[in-house]
Order: C-alpha cells, then structure tokens, then sequence
C-alpha cells in the first residue's frame, strides 16, 4: 500500500484500487482550479494503472462544499477576471466529471460529509455512492445567484426526474442522507465509521466478477451518444454560469453568503 499526495489531493494504491481523497480539509474540500487540477492529474494517473476500481472521497468534515466562494470575490476586480476565473474553474470541474464517467474500472463514491455546489458532480459520475448519515445534499446556487453547475441540470434529471430536480433547485432543499438513498442518488447510508467497510463489501463483490465484463457494462451504460449528451449539457451550465457569475447582484449574493457564514 502506497500513499502519495499531489497538492489537493491524496491517493493511495490498496490492493489494485486507487483511492483519491480530495485533501482541503480546512476549506471544507472547497474548489479552487488547483484542487481541480490535481485531481484531475490523479485521475489521469489512475487510469494508467487500469486498476479494478476508484474510490473518490475527502478528507475533513465535509466531503466538499462546492466552489470556493472567496476564490471568486477574490477575482472581482473586473468583470472579465471573474468569468475568466469563473471559467477556469467550472471547465475543469466538468472536465474531471467527463473524466470519471470515462475511467476504464468501475467508480466508487465515499460522501463522508456534507456535497454542495458543483461538487455534487463527483458523486453523480460514480456508479455505487456511499454517503455517511449524517451527511447531505444542498444545491445553494439560488442563495447566491450562480447558475447551477456541476450536473445539477446535466445529470440530476435523469436520476431523479425533472421535477424532484427543479424542486430541490427553487427551494434550496437540503435532501439528508436518507432521502438521498430513497430517490436513487446513493447506493448505501451508514454511519462515517463503516463508510470505507460499506466500500470495502462493495469492492470484494466486485472481485468476484470479471473486470472486463465491469468496463463493458460501463461503456455500454456511458457509450459515445450519451457521454457526448453529458458533455453538451454540462457545456451549457457552464455558460449560464458565467452569464451570471459577475452581474452585480450576484457580487452581491457572493458577499451577503459570506457574510451570515461568518
């Protein structure tokens, strides 16, 4: 077993899986393009192994809390320096979503802690998702005036239809663990204790079948029309992300959040 970190990120090598740990833990595994440049180095370098699965989880408190709002304020001096940045960062989110959809062994998902914002994506492209029972959903992005990003409209439909989706995005509904489980967002809800035990069940059932009927079965359910759907999909939030992300009234937003977090 071997342990590297690479930035933002931790990964280790058990038995012919990867682990990736998102490693931010004193911003809540917030995003900045550095977190999501070093995982995404990670992904690529898992995928060279051709292990027999990935394991995304986080360190800390919270699995993430989405996109760093103070990274965003701190490039507020011109509208074009937020949306540059703004774009830097919801690019490489959803190129590292692609990328996991992508990935040539099955994706496991760990949710030790509470997903918001764009990080949400990262669950949605792993096919079995664990999440701790005290852990949760929360889009927030009306709170703040962003668009919603990360496969909150790319992907949330189809899991759990258009109105559950649209209804947790009008209302900011913080869906807890069990409902998660419930609508067919998670797989598993267990205690934090017996989060990497629920994965570990999850990886032995996998032992017991052949790796190559798990990648053909991925790429038949992720084949070329539906990766290509996603990817035009998640190119459109991004666009109405930056189409919002630097009018003043969502400066604003960004500021007043902060604040009552404060």
């Amino acid at each position: 077993m071997t342990t590297t970190v690479q930035g933002f990120v931790s990964i280790e090598n058990r038995d012919d899986v990867v682990w990736v740990w998102l490693s931010r833990p004193d911003r809540h595994n917030s995003l900045i393009p550095e977190l999501i440049s070093d995982l995404k180095n990670a992904l690529m370098d898992a995928a060279r192994q051709r292990p027999r699965a990935l394991v995304v989880t986080a360190k800390g408190s919270s699995f993430s809390t989405g996109g760093d709002i103070a990274g965003f304020l701190d490039h507020r001096r011109t509208q074009q320096d937020l949306r540059d940045y703004a774009e830097e960062l919801v690019d490489g989110l959803h190129g590292v979503i692609l990328d996991l959809i992508d990935f040539p062994a099955p994706v496991l998902a760990a949710l030790n802690g509470p997903v918001t914002g764009g990080s949400v994506g990262l669950m949605l492209a792993a096919d079995l998702v664990a999440m701790a029972e005290h852990a949760f959903l929360q889009p927030y992005y009306s709170q703040v005036g962003f668009g919603p990003d990360g496969g909150w409209t790319a992907l949330m439909p189809d899991r759990i239809g258009v109105s559950r989706t649209l209804e947790i995005q009008y209302r900011n509904e913080r869906v807890n663990a069990a409902e998660a489980r419930e609508i067919g967002l998670v797989s598993s809800v267990c205690p934090l204790s017996e989060l990497e035990g629920q994965i570990g069940k999850w990886l032995d059932d996998l032992s017991g079948g052949s790796s190559r009927t798990h990648l053909a079965t991925r790429r038949g359910v992720w084949d070329d029309a539906r990766r290509e759907t996603v990817r035009r999909r998640l190119d459109q939030e991004k666009d109405r992300f930056l189409e919002l992300v630097a009018l003043p009234e969502t400066i604003e937003g960004m500021l007043e959040f902060t604040r009552r977090r404060a």
